[in-house]
């Protein structure tokens, strides 16, 4: 009797090896899900209420469960603040059990919504949400930066007087941490770097203040679909894309401020041991959503630079000069060194 062929299991196996394949080529399923979701929503709400001038919606994204005591922290220092209508804090980390994020009978204090998004797609921190947002101005933050009360006035009132003065009223970005961007005629491509002495091109969403409107143009445009794909295929790069938008509809460059201190757990210059929070200190700064650092960050978002121009064709993104402050130009994050709390520079 001849032997049994194996040809079924092979094509078994086959069968799995393209279930699997398949799987990885749709990873942002729920991601574009949910987006289609959030620009319905704002096309659905676009006749409602006008947005309020006078107060600020503040978005948090948090991934990070290790983070979660801290993030509840600056999630309520926010709300506390009389300027602040609504903090949303938006959880990125899909493989949280609800127990963990509502424990201790809602987890978050009042004023404060918690949202979790159907993927980690860092897109997800930019969608419209008109449920949440009645404000012409929004602050998006990361969980391990927090401005003191006077540093979040000062950058409110600098985005009121911008947006006062924009065709649009939209207005630039305002921010406390900036970036610039030159063109590398030697290997014909856009870097990405530090800010130079008195110019800059580009704020972090460490902290920044926009306007709402720029949340629908980044999430529901077609025009930047690609540009989207390129953010979810590097898991990077969003605030990049977010200032490339916010150039463009308001024909500025973003407005760098400075005022009070901002503390900034998640800076590498802070001592390795200094915690926050409750926190553990130093592996704070390996946890979050975009733990990613080294020459190899800088490369990859030079190399997002080039390829959201190539996409749109253009070049967007304008130079500023000088803030609104008198100094020059740095970033005034707080770190710990040495159990005190200085400037990261020093």
């Amino acid at each position: 009797m001849p032997p049994r062929s194996r040809h079924p299991l092979l094509l078994l196996l086959l069968l799995l090896l393209l279930v699997v394949l398949a799987r990885a080529a749709v990873p942002h399923g729920g991601a574009e899900e949910e987006e289609a979701a959030a620009c319905a929503a704002a096309n659905r709400t676009g006749g409602a209420a006008p947005l309020r001038p006078d107060r600020l919606t503040v978005l948090v994204s948090g991934y990070s469960e290790r983070r979660l005591p801290l993030l509840r922290a600056v999630a309520a220092a926010y709300a506390a603040h009389p300027l602040v209508l609504t903090v949303v804090v938006l959880w990125c980390n899909p493989s949280t059990p609800d127990s963990l994020l509502l424990r201790g009978g809602g987890g978050f204090p009042p004023r404060i919504k918690l949202r979790r998004a159907a993927s980690a797609s860092f897109n997800s921190r930019f969608l419209p949400r008109p449920s949440d947002i009645r404000t012409a101005a929004v602050a998006v933050a990361d969980d391990d930066v927090l401005p003191d009360a006077a540093a979040l006035s000062f950058a409110f009132v600098a985005w009121q007087q911008a947006a006062a003065g924009s065709p649009a009223a939209t207005g630039p970005l305002v921010g406390f941490f900036p970036r610039s961007h030159h063109l590398d005629l030697s290997r014909r491509r856009w870097a990405y770097t530090a800010a130079e002495p008195g110019r800059y091109s580009m704020v972090l969403t460490k902290f920044m203040v926009l306007g709402a409107g720029f949340l629908y143009r980044y999430s529901c445009s077609p025009e930047l679909a690609a540009a989207r794909a390129v953010v979810d295929r590097e898991r990077n790069c969003e605030d990049i894309l977010m200032n490339f938008v916010a150039a463009e509809e308001s024909g500025a460059g973003p407005v760098l401020v400075e005022a009070g201190g901002i503390r900034d757990w998640g800076d590498p210059r802070n001592d390795a041991n200094a915690g926050g929070g409750g926190e553990d200190g130093g592996a704070m700064r390996d946890v979050g959503l975009s733990a990613t650092g080294g020459l190899g960050h800088w490369e990859k978002r030079g190399e997002c630079i080039t390829e959201f121009h190539r996409i749109l064709g253009r070049m967007p993104l304008r130079y500023s000069y000088g803030k609104v402050v008198e100094a020059t130009v740095g970033e005034q994050g707080l770190c710990s060194k040495g159990g005190l709390l200085v400037r990261c520079d020093e």
